[in-house]
């Protein structure tokens, strides 16, 4: 059975990381954009990761440019950005594709674990979310309009 932990990615200044590292930990795993009207969600994702890192939470950001070109910096910009606007310090990756044949690998699997409303696999927007347990298996999707403090509640009960 495939996991998230079967994966790994470019973290944001160029290092492979393979997310077995994660292996026990619950994730948070959330295409994110520098330039998007959902950008403000970094301040909330952020609040998770500083109240639940303790208990095994890990935010893991991925920048894309796939909607409305709203991440168009390099990784160094991505990084200043939320550092310096947000004051984020969770784990952050390289830019990725989530959607078409360039998806990357762990985006084309959260896809087919849990599928959008009506059926339909596709990222819609920047802040879609995927909740995954400590054994690497998706638990949930959440919709870029779900904002981060309104997890709070599953990503309790996935820490348990």
């Amino acid at each position: 059975m495939t996991t998230a932990h079967d994966f790994s990615a470019v973290d944001i200044d160029g290092h492979d990381k393979p997310l077995s590292d994660y292996a026990g930990k619950v994730l948070l795993v959330v295409n994110v954009a520098s330039q998007c009207g959902f950008t403000p969600q970094y301040e909330g994702l952020q609040k998770l990761w500083r109240d639940y890192r303790d208990r095994g939470l890990v935010v893991l950001g991925f920048p894309c440019d796939q909607f409305g070109h709203q991440e168009p910096g390099d990784e160094a910009a991505i990084r200043n950005f939320c550092s310096l606007t947000y004051d984020v310090d969770f784990p952050m990756f390289s830019k990725v594709d989530v959607n078409g044949d360039g998806a990357h690998p762990l985006w084309k699997w959260l896809k087919k674990e849990k599928g959008g409303l009506l059926g339909i696999d596709a990222i819609k927007w920047n802040f879609s979310k995927f909740l995954v347990g400590r054994d690497g298996r998706a638990i949930r999707r959440y919709a870029p309009a779900d904002k981060p403090e309104s997890l709070a509640g599953d990503i309790e009960q996935a820490l348990g």
